[in-house]
């Protein structure tokens, strides 16, 4: 299940790095530990609907926001929370809010990606950022969703591959709590069993789902 959230205009200008403010406000509404330890069976997206402006971001019609769940319990509880929230980060407060359902899937898709994928490769001594151009990423995404799924109890028959002709496809260096992460902007594609791809849908790919990485569209 996903919950797309539509904010007023920000009362402020929202810096670069705000996603940290977003996975704050997130563990606010939910403030389980034991969901946020955990392997994350949700993802965040990004705000969208913004441009530079003054060192910062600007949202003049206001801006986006989707979480995703499998588990539909969860996001009703969140739902529930969030409608109780006066005021959200930079001022802004919630003016609409969607529930979509979890697609139906063939055994391939294309996805574009609504934030960075982080792709995390542990080498014995010390973790690497791999990016969409080192074919080690791929095999990091395909594990790291065969994981989820397998606390899922669902399939993990899927694989997982950055895009090679995403012409746009970009890396981006994102910060989050004085932490720098290597992280990339491309689509991915999927193939598998389709209740594994929806289940990718919304608990997204790579690393660090749950603090605003690989969430897809």
């Amino acid at each position: 299940m996903r919950l797309q959230l539509q904010f007023s205009v920000p009362q402020s200008s929202v810096p670069f790095d705000y996603q940290h403010d977003l996975i704050r406000a997130f563990h606010r509404l939910l403030p389980d530990n034991a969901i946020h330890d955990d392997l994350s069976l949700y993802s965040l997206s990004w705000l969208s609907g913004g441009k530079a402006a003054n060192g910062g971001l600007a949202f003049p019609n206001g801006a986006n926001w989707f979480i995703s769940f499998y588990d539909d319990g969860l996001a009703k509880e969140f739902l529930v929370q969030i409608l109780k929230m006066s005021s959200f980060p930079f001022g802004m407060r919630v003016t609409d809010m969607q529930i979509q359902d979890t697609p139906l899937f063939s055994s391939a898709h294309r996805f574009i990606v609504a934030s960075p994928v982080l792709a995390r490769q542990f080498d014995g001594s010390t973790i690497k950022h791999r990016v969409f151009s080192e074919p080690e990423a791929n095999e990091v995404l395909t594990q790291t969703l065969q994981s989820k799924l397998q606390k899922a109890g669902l399939s993990s028959d899927v694989s997982v591959r950055f895009d090679s002709t995403d012409s746009r496809a970009k890396t981006k260096l994102v910060t989050i709590k004085n932490i720098k992460n290597r992280a990339s902007m491309c689509r991915v594609i999927i193939e598998g069993d389709p209740d594994s791809i929806a289940f990718a849908w919304n608990v997204g790919v790579g690393h660090c789902t749950g603090s605003g990485f690989g969430a897809l569209r």
